[in-house]
């Protein structure tokens, strides 16, 4: 059997572009629609679906503010459930004292330049010290008390678990120099220190604290037991140092 294709080629290439043509033509239009819809439903969901919601949040909002008004004392509940929140916080920002009894004992020299402490003042919101002693070594006790100060340091752990080293002070102050006569009427050198602490040391966070004088003896709770002699009676005064 033998079929003769009568269409010239031309033709054929017409077809074939017009078939083209439709269907690029159906799939803008399809296209088109679908985006239609979108925009549509997207414009349904805002202006109704969130007009509903937001309606709903300001009745809810509106209901709970008379409620809340109705409460007797509202102000005294707030103040006590803002300042049951903040109790932790406040926990962990005291301060350890008890730990200034260990410096104390810390800081002291060996003999013979020991010193009697008659007053011992922490000021932990100025971060200061102030010391009112008396030593019966006269200047030289004094200057080793200062030395000792400025060359005693903790070691401890932050909240990271990492091990630190904070020195006690970088400056002292020495005033009020004068002679006096302790209680057993012998002849000793009055004095008062005072210098600014690194917090560091009574900060609840410091862990492991270890207090580390010059000589490099620790002193903790139970490594050294405060001494008889660390207190005193002030002195009477018997007129200025010279």
């Amino acid at each position: 059997m033998i079929e003769l294709n009568l269409v010239p080629d031309v033709k054929q290439e017409f077809i074939r572009a017009k078939r083209i043509r439709n269907v690029v033509i159906s799939t803008v239009i399809l296209v088109g629609i679908v985006s239609i819809g979108v925009v549509v439903l997207l414009a349904l969901y805002l202006f109704g679906v969130q007009t509903v919601r937001s309606n709903l949040a300001d009745s809810s909002i509106v209901e709970k503010s008379q409620e809340l008004a109705g409460v007797d004392d509202l102000a005294n509940t707030l103040t006590i459930q803002h300042q049951l929140s903040v109790v932790t916080q406040l926990h962990d920002d005291k301060n350890i004292s008890s730990r200034f009894f260990d410096l104390l004992a810390a800081i002291n020299p060996p003999a013979p330049n020991q010193v009697s402490f008659s007053v011992a003042k922490l000021d932990s919101d100025n971060q200061t010290i102030q010391l009112d002693g008396q030593a019966a070594n006269g200047y030289i006790a004094a200057d080793v008390l200062k030395k000792t100060i400025l060359g005693t340091s903790l070691s401890y752990k932050d909240s990271n678990g990492k091990t630190e080293t904070a020195s006690l002070a970088e400056n002292v102050s020495t005033s009020e120099l004068s002679y006096g006569e302790d209680s057993t009427g012998k002849k000793v050198l009055r004095f008062t220190m005072s210098f600014e602490y690194d917090k560091a040391f009574f900060a609840r966070s410091s862990e492991n604290a270890i207090i580390v004088r010059p000589d490099r003896q620790d002193v903790t709770d139970s490594y050294l037991r405060l001494p008889a002699s660390l207190f005193s009676d002030r002195a009477n005064d018997t007129g200025e140092a010279n």
